[in-house]
């Protein structure tokens, strides 16, 4: 079977990449393969990481390219480039057009750190869904891997994890527990999922 080729998007750190290229190297994600990280900023550690794993990289700043339209013409002539079939985004701080995500139907796949749907959509994203989920007092969060569609945080359910909130946790604390027992579990798992996916629908065309 040939592989899916993922592009994983990121903004920051990287460790939902990280995440994603130590499977990889485990052998669990045996329907893909990460042929692009493509980072929103120059300065993402995210960047390094792919470079150690010996994987391509590519920089499409939208405030550099100055609108969203030229943003998305950069992103797709790097995702032309490397022949890629599915997008996994990982901390990817940049907001994909309606126009772009509806291209790729069932093909781009996003973690976010809360149970959608809670906590979730505009304005819920990094340590602010922590600080959301402490502040209304929730015994339990924890992390879901879903599509994406033009609405944020509003595609399909693919996997979800459940994480506890312990007393004294601060957004800190529960971002990190959260990502250890969840994101840095699902995302690998789901992205396997929909790359075996994309690549049986190759084989029966």
């Amino acid at each position: 079977m040939v592989k899916t080729r993922i592009a994983v998007f990121v903004s920051g750190g990287g460790t939902n990449l990280q995440a994603l290229i130590d499977a990889q190297s485990r052998g669990e994600l045996p329907s893909g393969q990460i042929v692009l990280v493509l980072s929103s900023s120059a300065k993402a550690y995210a960047l390094e990481r792919a470079k150690k794993a010996g994987i391509d990289t590519a920089v499409c700043s939208r405030k550099a390219l100055g609108s969203q339209a030229a943003f998305e013409a950069a992103i797709d002539a790097e995702l032309r480039r490397h022949g890629v079939d599915m997008i996994v985004l990982a901390g990817f701080m940049s907001i994909l057009s309606a126009d772009f995500t509806r291209r790729w139907p069932d093909r781009i796949i996003n973690v976010h750190p809360a149970l959608i749907p809670s906590f979730c959509g505009k304005g819920f994203y990094g340590l602010r869904v922590h600080e959301a989920a402490l502040a209304y007092g929730v015994k339990v969060t924890g992390a879901t891997v879903h599509f994406v569609n033009e609405i944020p945080d509003g595609g399909r359910i693919i996997l979800q994890k459940a994480v506890e909130v312990v007393p004294g946790d601060t957004p800190e604390t529960l971002q990190r527990r959260v990502m250890e027992q969840a994101e840095w579990i699902l995302l690998p798992r789901a992205a396997e999922l929909v790359a075996r996916q994309i690549a049986e629908e190759g084989e029966r065309k």
